[in-house]
This record gives C-alpha cells, sequence and structure tokens, in this order.
C-alpha cells in the first residue's frame, strides 16, 4: 500500500504545493480545504490527491475525514497539520473576537487535528504529525504578539508531546518553521488589516511604522510555498526527525540571533527535551 498524508490548510499556499508535491510523488493526499469542489475541479487530473471538506476549528469536521481515510486506507502515515489564521494587529488594538479567532485555527484547530487522528496513527503503528509553525513562534515581534502567542502555542503543544508520542506510540513529531513566505497567507492577512480601517493613526503607528521600514531594509526575498513542500517532502523522508526544523537559511538565520543573544532560552528548552527523553 501506498503512503498516505492527510493535509489541512491545502486551499493554497504550503498547504497546496505540499499536496500536489507528494501525490506527484505517489503518495495518496487528503487535503483540506473549505471547497473541496472548486479545488478537486482545478486538479481533475491528479489522481491521487483528494479534496475533503475540513474546517479544523470545527472537532466534528476533522473526525469525519480522519474516519474517512480509515474506511478508505486503513492507515495514515503523515499528519500536516497546516491549516493557519495570520494577524497583524497590536493587543491594544484588536478586538477579542480577533483574538479568538486566530486561537480557534492556530492553536485549538491543531489540537482538534492531532486528538481526531491520534487513534488512527496509533492503529497504524507509526506516523509523524508535522505542523506548521513559524519564526514568530520562537521571536516575538512588534504588532505580531497575537499570531507570535499562538505559534508559540503551538511550539509548547508539539514539543510537550514529543516527549513521549515517540517512544510511547512510534510517532515522529516536527514543527515546521518558515519565515517570510510568497503567498496568499501574506494577502490574506493584509486584506484583513484592510478590511478592518487599515493602518490606524493612533499610538501603535511609530512601531508599525518602524518595523516595516527595519523590514524593508532587510531586503528579504519571501520563499516560495513549492521549497516549503520540497523541506516538507525531505523531512518526512529523514531516518531521524527533527523536532524542529527550519525552511530557509533566511528562517535560521533570524532565529539564531535570539539563541545566541540568549542562550540559555532556546537551547535550554531543548536540552531540556532531551533529558526527557531520556528518561
Amino acid at each position: 500500500m501506498g503512503k498516505i498524508i492527510c493535509i489541512t490548510g491545502a486551499s493554497s499556499g504550503i498547504g497546496q504545493a505540499s499536496a500536489l508535491k507528494f501525490a506527484r510523488e505517489g503518495w495518496i493526499v487528503y487535503a483540506g480545504t473549505r471547497n473541496p469542489a472548486r479545488d478537486q475541479e482545478q486538479y481533475r487530473g491528479e489522481s491521487n490527491l483528494h479534496f475533503v471538506e475540513l474546517e479544523v476549528t470545527k472537532p466534528e469536521s476533522v473526525q469525519a475525514v480522519i474516519e474517512r481515510i480509515d474506511q478508505e486506507q486503513g492507515q495514515l502515515d503523515v499528519l500536516f497539520a497546516n491549516a493557519g489564521f495570520g494577524y497583524l494587529r497590536a493587543l491594544g488594538q484588536a478586538p477579542l473576537e480577533d483574538i479568538q479567532k486566530v486561537f480557534d485555527t492556530n492553536v485549538y484547530g491543531v489540537m482538534h487535528t492531532i486528538r481526531s487522528a491520534l487513534p488512527l496513527l496509533r492503529r497504524t503503528g507509526y506516523g509523524h504529525i508535522v505542523a506548521t509553525s513559524s519564526v514568530g513562534g520562537l521571536v516575538g515581534q512588534p504588532m505580531n504578539e497575537i499570531y507570535c502567542a499562538s505559534k508559540f502555542a503551538v511550539e509548547g503543544l508539539l514539543e510537550s508531546l514529543a516527549t513521549y508520542y515517540k517512544p510511547q506510540f512510534n510517532i515522529d513529531v516536527t514543527l515546521l518553521e518558515p519565515g517570510a513566505i510568497a503567498t496568499e497567507f501574506n494577502k490574506t492577512v493584509l486584506g484583513h488589516v484592510a478590511d478592518t480601517g487599515g493602518i490606524l493613526e493612533d499610538e501603535y503607528k511609530p512601531v508599525l511604522d518602524a518595523y516595516t521600514a527595519t523590514f524593508l531594509q532587510r531586503n528579504v526575498v519571501p520563499q516560495t510555498a513549492a521549497s516549503v513542500a520540497d523541506v516538507m517532502w525531505d523531512l518526512v523522508h529523514m531516518e531521524t526527525k527533527p523536532l524542529r526544523i527550519r525552511t530557509s537559511e533566511q528562517a535560521e538565520a533570524f532565529v539564531s540571533r535570539k539563541i545566541s543573544t540568549d542562550p540559555t532560552g532556546l537551547e535550554g528548552v531543548l536540552n531540556t527535551r532531551k533529558t526527557l527523553l531520556n528518561l
């Protein structure tokens, strides 16, 4: 039997690029999207690619997809919890309902997905859980505190699961950590800003202006979704799966600055995990 992967957030960006990559490499792909008929029509020539209706904020939706995979395939090799919700507002600006939306998708959505898939992964006897995090899950950034907080939560969740999922269930756990990505995700974030009043003329604007100017001075060239999909492909074929993997040299360099200025922070967390796994 071929390999089976389930991907959430597969209507565009990293999720869609990964779905295409794996399907064309011979894997059977269940690609979660809110509009499966539209996406299936767009890629109707891809026989291994099955778009399924999946809303990660609704546990019953996730459970229905996992049950379908169980019925049709009887196994699941890789779960890619990729669905994400970007947000660019200061905590002091953000309505509570917006904050809840970010966490409903980025945190609770990942939890729903893993909770639903775990029984099938355990019955399969092995597996690999990958969640899309971000360099923003390791390094806090101005005006991104709500998004970063959600990704920090995902980092803590998967790091904790990694302490026992592999030795107890033979399930590897990895955090995929991109930097700047050239996808519809960024357009959606900026579109949401425009739809909710644009750049506000308030006490936070100087912070946003300074942050934007610094970003532009760095002359960052966003990574393509297809190149992240290549990293994902290489990741699942590694003999030893890492807990964390950055998807570009730029992402690695960005995170390394935090490690070099706070060596007991991230390094200490990794050493703690190693100690727990060796208990």
